[in-house]
């Protein structure tokens, strides 16, 4: 690299670090004292991905994503719908975090090194282990991405997408042609045009944006996993505090689906003589003063948004229009065979 440009690239990232730092340290309390005179989560989002953070037909924003975000919601005022959102395309995310324009991100983004080291972020946890695949249209008589010489690939740019699919091509020493987009939108609209021959992203991502085209049922999603990428939320380094409450709000919603503590049956749960489950919804203990909000707060979201099995198999379960299975999949519980884990909440 230029010893320049290698120099200016260091300089953009302390620039970004130290804003993020300097935003924490900036606001007495932190992010959740701003969060809480603001009066709402200011959550980012994507620009449309059905499952994950899409409006429906009303307007409402809805997705496994967008329920995290009400259950941050839910953990720090007792209601889930003090949250507003933000959609973001993958290239600008990081800069609407950092700037504050955001509290948090919760928009499909994958964890990686690079992000998690040297852009200021903190990854709050997993809500949803992927892995990137292609798509085709049926009519190419493609079956296996050993095939795809010469492709031309959409994909969206200011992602993990870009660089997957160029490794994968660089190792397989085949040739292909990027055709990036900012917004998601765009690429879908240009594979449907027939402008490329391949659509790349997260199994998920095809999996929803495969619903916005003009014949879903003309296309075909290869067999090969290219990648693993852990999606998760987000939020700026330098604020531990901030960081708690997001990340066991997702420990909260896995917690509870382990213990088999849903929605319905909260309520009923609360006179439970399990020690964890006494624990998990604030009738024993001071978890929730511990990272600044009620001792109810877990009981606040599970009877408000749901653990993580209800908000997934609402969202992009077996009986959902993605129909991601979760029987057998990764995103099982831990005791169900799958990576799903969280610490005790003790």
């Amino acid at each position: 690299m230029n010893l320049r440009k290698a120099t200016g690239a260091l300089s953009a990232l302390a620039l970004t670090m130290t804003a993020s730092t300097a935003f924490a340290d900036g606001h007495e309390g932190g992010t959740l004292a701003s969060v809480t005179g603001n009066g709402a989560v200011q959550c980012g989002v994507s620009q449309g991905l059905p499952g994950f953070s899409n409006k429906d037909d009303a307007g409402n924003w809805t997705g496994i994503d967008v329920d995290l975000c009400r259950a941050v919601a839910a953990a720090v005022f007792g209601d889930a719908n003090a949250v507003r959102f933000t959609p973001l395309s993958a290239k600008e995310r990081f800069t609407a975090l950092s700037s504050g324009e955001v509290d948090m991100l919760s928009r499909n983004t994958t964890w990686t090194m690079t992000r998690d080291t040297q852009l200021g972020l903190n990854f709050a946890g997993v809500n949803y282990y992927d892995g990137q695949g292609m798509m085709v249209p049926t009519s190419l008589g493609v079956t296996n991405a050993m095939e795809l010489d010469g492709a031309s690939i959409c994909t969206n740019t200011g992602t993990t997408t870009e660089l997957n699919i160029t490794d994968f091509f660089r190792t397989n020493n085949m040739s292909f042609e990027l055709v990036a987009f900012e917004k998601a939108d765009e690429v879908v609209a240009a594979y449907d045009s027939g402008r490329c021959d391949v659509y790349t992203t997260d199994k998920s991502g095809i999996a929803a944006q495969r619903l916005k085209l003009s014949d879903p049922g003309a296309h075909t999603i290869l067999p090969e996993t290219i990648s693993k990428e852990p999606l998760g939320p987000v939020v700026r380094q330098g604020d531990d505090g901030w960081f708690n409450v997001v990340r066991w709000t997702l420990n909260c919603m896995i917690n509870a689906e382990e213990m088999g503590v849903t929605s319905s049956n909260v309520s009923d749960m609360m006179n439970s003589d399990n020690p964890g489950i006494k624990r998990l919804l604030g009738t024993e203990g001071t978890f929730g003063e511990n990272i600044g909000v009620s001792n109810g707060w877990c009981a606040n979201i599970i009877g408000q948004v749901g653990n993580y099995g209800e908000s997934y198999e609402a969202n992009v379960g077996a009986d959902t229009p993605l129909q991601l299975a979760r029987d057998g999949s990764v995103n099982a519980l831990w005791t169900e065979g799958g990576l799903m884990y969280a610490p005790p909440i003790r």
